[in-house]
């Protein structure tokens, strides 16, 4: 996938604590996440914003209900004008085609439209099992497979789903890549610079450690924007990656 492989997510309560942190990167040195706490606070209006000040917007609600709710979902986030969103595995194939349909029909070139007016479809990514689940939680809820079985095997459906990628920790993504191929997208939370807390995730890398896993997009949230000098924390984190 071209462009940034940083992905920051936007972990504040308000549009106003957001632009904060907005306004001191570019759109070539990061994409940004809209999660589920600041698109409540804001609605689509602050996404639109981020969209027209030229980011990639990596829009993760995990959207997780019938097929034709999560259909008609996908087709007004891909109007938003967004360059990913996300599903959830746990929703079940006929749900994650449905996914891929609203998404492909909104971002689709309308005939009656010049092609320099037509949207790209939007990537549709997969949510497999949290970075937050351990193996003891996966028993807990019931799962047959430890953590790292079971993301296998969400992550088998959304290919079989025909959707873009999957969002899976850091630790999974040699495996998967491994699996999948090159073709298949792999958005990995749960990264975090050498020496930094791991808060509460359970299964992290370093931004390094990731890439050299196969993970395409590292998506990162607190160890930059609770960062004394967020930008600063965003370029030691691009250098060590090698994105200039």
């Amino acid at each position: 996938m071209h462009g940034p492989r940083v992905v920051v997510a936007l972990d504040y309560a308000t549009a106003e604590d957001a632009r904060g942190f907005v306004t001191k990167v570019t759109p070539q040195r990061c994409r940004l996440k809209v999660g589920l706490e600041l698109y409540t606070a804001t609605g689509p209006t602050f996404v639109r914003e981020l969209v027209d000040g030229g980011f990639g917007v990596f829009l993760d609600l995990k959207f997780h209900d019938i097929p034709n709710t999560v259909e008609h979902a996908c087709r007004q986030a891909a109007r938003l004008g967004v360059e990913l969103m996300t599903v959830h595995c746990l929703g079940g194939r006929a749900m994650l085609e449905a996914a891929r349909r609203g998404a492909s029909e909104e971002g689709r070139p309308d005939e009656r439209s010049s092609s320099s007016d037509s949207r790209a479809c939007p990537k549709v990514l997969g949510v497999t099992l949290l970075t937050s689940l351990s193996d003891g939680d996966a028993r807990e809820i019931g799962l047959r497979h430890d953590v790292a079985a079971g993301a296998l095997a969400l992550a088998e459906l959304a290919q079989r789903a025909a959707l873009d990628g999957i969002v899976c920790a850091p630790t999974e993504a040699q495996a998967l890549r491994q699996r999948f191929g090159a073709n298949f997208l792999l958005a990995t939370p749960g990264v975090r610079p050498a020496g930094a807390p791991t808060q509460d995730q359970q299964r992290v890398l370093t931004p390094s450690e990731a890439i050299a896993q196969g993970a395409d997009l590292l998506v990162i949230g607190r160890p930059i924007t609770r960062a004394a000098d967020p930008r600063a924390a965003l370029d030691r984190i691009c250098d060590e990656i090698g994105h200039r």
